[in-house]
């Protein structure tokens, strides 16, 4: 056989063993429990996030409120941490549990107080302004008083019982203080806490040696771990992770070069924890910061962490907490599918409860994965479909009366704060809970809690605010990959497209009055130079494009395997 026989027929060979071009092309990750959802989720209806978050905000900082169990913010006075004056505002409607005081201080949550700050930031409001700096208000959170130094859930506050309770609170601070360069104390307040939490980390792994995180807390004042006998928080290396790696950027970028490597050094011990634990360590929301980080970090310095198990483990159920995953159900005639929360499957009967907070929460994280690893656009755009369709559920006027716990609630007529989760089944032989909005208040019997309404979590609406915009195709949603991205390198307009219907789809998008290249980071190249005004996007059928706004006149160079135009990094995966 001549040579020129040989290589026809391995060509030949190579060409039937080949998946079809379209596979090839597309290269995406699945995320397991999301190929549960549906592509095109029933009955289909998609709130206004942004003027959602907008009339949060209006209401949740209205110090003259007028009607029952208003306002739900108040001034304080107290002065414990900080020589000035703070506010609080209560983490459920009627929640009289703040008239009560621990060392002379109105109890109030960090989760609801900062995170309404930063809900109102994300979708452009600038809470510094006016009459009262909120921003700076909430330093009030830094427990000097009682000695911690840290940023905790309450004014006063104890380390050692919830890593959940001790690295969220800092997580909002961290991010309010990107938002807000130079406010206040809060640099320094961020120096001092992420010194704090490397320290800690440095117990918590032997100094790097033996990671292990699988604790309840860390005590600060006897810099050890803590162990309730009720549940550990194996995911905490993700906040820890996430915490130690925003440090290192700061340091970074100060010039600090040992501070730098020491927090680089700790946010790696944090993410070998989390790459060699052999099972699901969901407790609370810690393990979406870890995955976020572990994805950036093999972005951008060249790691190799198993983002693929950690993404998966964000919405499968978890063995740490054994009720938590993503909903992939209809309940009641409504695809829930995308909330997060709790699904039961032992003896207390199957149910589910789904929350708002982690529902809106879970955005901030994964969303901006998408940027780092463009594997995952599509599972990341087939999710925020779900999850913005069935999140309105959230909303008393989703509901009749009967199918609610605080129907005769009236303070809130634009229907902004949401009640704590929904529930299906939860209590076996209550055929009143299906599909019933409601919280624990009430059905738990908690006291002075008049209401489920649940501002601990209606608080982040804004995330779904700033992520999340319509397209000329009510289905196909603008996804927002820099909203919630902080401390990232300087970036251009970055969204992402889903397209999930099972044809090819155009939609049109608005690029400004300025020419722009159009980069798609899945496809790995430029589909349209020069562009101005409304462009149309074609999306293969069930697939996702992640598209990158650029200057005409930026030169395109190489470093690895990222794309760059003008010296920003455009595509993380050009390989």
């Amino acid at each position: 056989m001549s040579p020129k026989n040989v290589w026809t027929i391995l060509l030949i060979m190579i060409a039937v063993t080949l998946p079809p071009l379209a596979a090839v092309a597309e290269q995406q990750n699945l995320i397991n429990r999301i190929e549960l959802a549906p592509n095109l989720p029933e009955p289909f209806h998609l709130r206004d996030w942004n003027s959602v978050a907008a009339g949060y905000d209006r209401l949740a900082f209205d110090l003259s409120a007028q009607g029952e169990h208003l306002p739900v913010i108040w001034l304080d006075e107290n002065r414990v941490n900080i020589d000035r004056t703070g506010f609080g505002i209560s983490s459920y409607v009627g929640d009289y549990r703040t008239l009560n005081e621990i060392q002379g201080a109105r109890v109030y949550e960090s989760i609801a107080t900062m995170g309404s700050v930063l809900g109102a930031t994300l979708i452009g409001i600038d809470k510094t302004r006016g009459e009262h700096n909120w921003v700076q208000m909430c330093e009030e959170f830094y427990c000097t008083a009682s000695g911690e130094n840290l940023i905790l859930n309450k004014p006063v506050d104890r380390s050692g019982s919830s890593f959940w309770y001790e690295t969220f609170p800092h997580i909002l601070f961290y991010s309010l203080a990107d938002r807000y360069p130079g406010v206040g104390r809060m640099d320094a307040i961020i120096d001092a806490t992420a010194q704090r939490w490397y320290e800690a980390s440095v117990v918590l792994t032997d100094n790097g040696q033996n990671p292990d995180f699988n604790h309840t807390a860390f005590n600060f004042t006897s810099m050890q771990p803590t162990d309730n006998g009720k549940w550990r928080e194996p995911g905490s290396a993700g906040s820890i992770g996430w915490i130690q790696y925003v440090a290192y950027r700061r340091a970074q970028a100060a010039g600090k070069t040992e501070d730098a490597q020491r927090f680089l050094n700790a946010a790696d011990w944090c993410m070998r924890f989390l790459d060699d634990w052999p099972t699901n360590p969901y407790y609370e929301i810690q393990l979406l910061f870890g995955t976020y980080t572990a994805a950036r970090m093999n972005a951008e310095l060249d790691r190799d962490y198993d983002v693929d198990k950690l993404i998966n483990w964000c919405f499968d159920r978890s063995v740490a907490r054994q009720d938590m995953i993503m909903i992939a159900e209809r309940w009641a005639g409504h695809d829930v599918h995308g909330l997060m929360g709790s699904r039961r499957q032992d003896e207390r009967g199957a149910g589910g409860y789904a929350f708002a907070m982690n529902t809106f929460v879970t955005a901030w994280p994964i969303v901006p994965v998408a940027r780092y690893d463009d594997r995952y656009a599509r599972a990341i755009g087939k999710w925020v479909l779900n999850a913005a369709n069935a999140a309105r559920l959230f909303y008393a006027n989703e509901h009749p009366p009967a199918r609610q716990s605080s129907p005769g609630w009236k303070g809130d007529p634009d229907h902004v704060i949401a009640y704590e989760g929904i529930r299906n089944n939860w209590h076996a032989g209550r055929p009143h809970e299906q599909l019933y909005a409601s919280g624990d208040p009430l059905t738990e019997d908690w006291g002075p809690i008049e209401t489920d309404f649940g501002l601990y979590g209606s608080a982040f609406v804004g995330v779904f605010g700033a992520i999340i915009a319509p397209t000329s195709d009510e289905r196909i949603l603008q996804v927002d990959l820099l909203a919630t991205d902080f401390y990232r390198e300087p970036a251009y307009p970055t969204y992402l497209y889903f397209n999930p219907y099972a044809v090819e789809k155009t939609v049109q998008i608005d690029v400004g009055d300025d020419p722009q290249d159009v980069y798609d980071c899945v496809a790995n190249s430029f589909v349209q130079r020069g562009a101005t005004g409304s462009v149309g996007l074609s999306i293969p059928a069930d697939s996702a494009i992640v598209v990158v706004l650029t200057p005409v006149s930026g030169e395109v160079t190489r470093d690895r395997s990222r794309t760059l135009v003008g010296g920003v990094v455009v595509d993380y995966r050009d390989d």
